[in-house]
């Protein structure tokens, strides 16, 4: 752990960013805390950063749910929660402080006597813990009850920005169901807290590999003179998982997986892939440039050919038979929710120009992989014949975000031996093969910043805004088909339709 002589050493520099920043005294209060992000993910989070000692004395940890607990039942629940997910190793005297701050509201949202109880909890932690004033609201709940609960912490005074005080409130996605509801819910958001108080979680912005990516580029001489339609002939981003939707259907159906997936991870992810260099890394830096790029995409104007959608069947996938879509359990028989879709955007900015942007997820698919593909032009003279560079593609650069994290970089090489034949190889770098330092989960570096204040990978309003505005076409012409979803096999890579849709442009989709 980070000791106190440490955190107050006056030789280091506050603004050296390779020192590790420690949040100042808080409470993290998480609404639907009982829920499977909590107990997989949120909680695990904060055991970690206090194991790193990332978390202060004065820290404590509030659920809110319907169950009948105690505080001790509820700190059972996140011990629990932290053996079998947390992502460092179990110290009894980290989870003994952290454990001493652990409260637990039971209660209704929308209930008055409620949020009076969760206030009065805050009330004594402050008292007791040091916390300060200052509360973080961390809201894992469906966005039907975003606005209830945001009136509520505004009417019993736990939004209020008191001087030398925070209060702030996180969101999870969807944001929203289409451009006029995501301008709804920021117009509710923004009417309690400020825009510097909302944290819109998009947990794929917290990966060390999206991180690297800015790194790659903007810390490198050798990528940025050929990040451009110069040298880059298209462009493909991928989000698979090789598993069903499981137990979600009651929140998956009707929403998508386009809704789901491409709204938010997928364009923001082209966003920092094609977006120009910031000034800095500060904030308002990077949200004006992502903005700009998000702003000059476009969904095609042919939505028939570069758009296309499917949806699983059943069959059988690694030795196992599993159900189609339509037989997952609280699924009706006339849905025409999609879990597959692929769509081609291009920018139309002068770095952009002409090079399609090609987004695809889906689920029952081959392997869970998430990657973006810079595939890279054809030299235009190759001085070989046509037998010594028969196999030869496109070079490639790789950023495999998940679940292999690292860099590949695909290029023609020489076969050993006395005759001219020209291979395909790849350059390999992974993060597990080269740091001794295991990358932290990104809800462990969100809820940090969410501490922090510190708000560079969050989207504001404007870029979940403007992202609507490149899907909510496609989705209005799904709509008005009257065929379902294409239907694929589980284990491949989606529907026969996708393999089309690029066929189209010249161009084959990636097999991870």
């Amino acid at each position: 752990m980070i000791t106190s002589t440490e955190r107050v050493n006056p030789l280091r520099d506050p603004l050296d960013r390779r020192l590790p920043r420690i949040a100042g005294p808080c409470v993290l209060v998480i609404f639907g805390v009982t829920g499977d992000l909590s107990t997989r993910k949120l909680m695990p989070a904060v055991y970690d950063l206090a194991n790193r000692g990332l978390l202060p004395p004065g820290f404590a940890l509030v659920g809110f749910a319907r169950r009948d607990w105690e505080h001790q039942d509820f700190a059972k629940i996140v011990h629990d929660a932290v053996q079998q997910h947390a992502r460092t190793p179990f110290r009894e005297e980290v989870w003994k402080q952290l454990s001493e701050g652990i409260r637990f509201v039971s209660g209704e949202i929308g209930n008055d006597d409620s949020v009076r109880r969760l206030r009065d909890t805050i009330a004594e932690l402050d008292e007791a813990r040091g916390t300060g004033g200052n509360h973080a609201f961390y809201l894992s709940i469906p966005p039907s009850l975003f606005q209830t609960v945001v009136d509520q912490l505004r009417e019993h005074g736990l939004a209020e920005q008191r001087y030398g005080q925070w209060s702030r409130v996180v969101i999870e996605k969807p944001f929203g169901h289409n451009l006029s509801s995501a301008r709804e819910l920021n117009r509710v958001v923004s009417s309690v807290f400020p825009s510097s108080s909302v944290f819109r979680i998009d947990h794929y912005l917290g990966k060390e590999t999206v991180q690297n990516l800015l790194a790659l580029r903007f810390a490198n001489q050798l990528f940025e003179p050929v990040w451009n339609n110069n040298y880059v002939d298209h462009v493909q981003i991928t989000m698979a998982e090789d598993i069903g939707i499981g137990g979600r259907a009651g929140y998956f159906d009707g929403i998508g997986i386009a809704r789901d997936v491409i709204q938010n991870h997928l364009l923001q992810l082209l966003a920092l892939t094609a977006m120009e260099e910031p000034t800095s890394f500060q904030a308002d830096q990077l949200r004006a440039e992502k903005q700009k790029v998000l702003a000059a995409a476009r969904p095609p104007k042919r939505m028939d050919l570069h758009t296309t959608r499917g949806r699983y069947v059943g069959g059988w996938q690694g030795g196992k038979k599993v159900l189609g879509y339509l037989e997952e359990k609280g699924i009706p028989p006339s849905t025409t929710t999609e879990t597959y879709a692929a769509i081609r955007v291009d920018i139309d900015n002068r770095r952009w120009a002409g090079v399609p942007f090609y987004l695809r997820t889906g689920k029952r698919l081959a392997r869970r992989v998430t990657e973006i593909a810079l595939g890279f032009k054809r030299a235009p003279h190759l001085p070989f014949s046509s037998t010594d560079t028969e196999e030869l593609g496109y070079n490639a650069l790789v950023l495999r975000i998940q679940p292999d994290e690292g860099v590949t970089l695909r290029f023609g090489a020489k076969v050993p031996g006395t005759q001219m034949e020209i291979r395909e190889v790849n350059m390999d770098f992974a993060y597990g093969g080269s740091f001794t330092e295991s990358s932290p989960e990104a809800y462990e570096r969100l809820i940090l910043d969410v501490l922090l204040g510190d708000p560079p990978l969050f989207p504001q309003h404007e870029e979940v805004e403007l992202a609507w505005e490149i899907l909510d076409p496609i989705l209005d012409f799904w709509a008005s088909l009257d065929t379902p979803p294409d239907g694929y096999e589980p284990g491949g890579w989606g529907p026969a339709c996708a393999d089309e849709m690029l066929a189209r442009d010249g161009h084959i989709w990636r097999r991870p």
